[in-house]
């Protein structure tokens, strides 16, 4: 499992940080070496009061991810799923 967590950090100061949204990503294909795999995805964010977004939270899937691509690449799609998410208010 993937755990990203997106974090403030004020002036740079870790011991200042704070959590702004997390995900969880867990292949769940039939085979864990699949070259394309299915991931469940469970992201959050916290109330966002200069955008003036809510909190919220989701659950769903990434489909068909090529894992031979980056980690980066898999990020780059929950994160757009997020998005998605966020808008939608799912």
């Amino acid at each position: 499992m993937l755990h990203v967590t997106v974090e403030i950090w004020p002036g740079g100061s870790e011991i200042d940080a704070w959590t702004v949204a997390t995900a969880d990503i867990a292949n769940v294909s039939e085979s864990n070496c699949a070259k394309l795999s299915r991931y469940h995805v469970r992201a959050t964010e916290g109330v966002n009061p200069l955008a003036g977004t809510p909190e919220w939270e989701a659950v769903g899937q990434i489909l068909n991810h090529d894992r031979r691509s980056s980690v980066w690449s898999l990020v780059a799609k929950v994160a757009a799923w997020a998005i998605e998410q966020q808008k939608t208010g799912s």
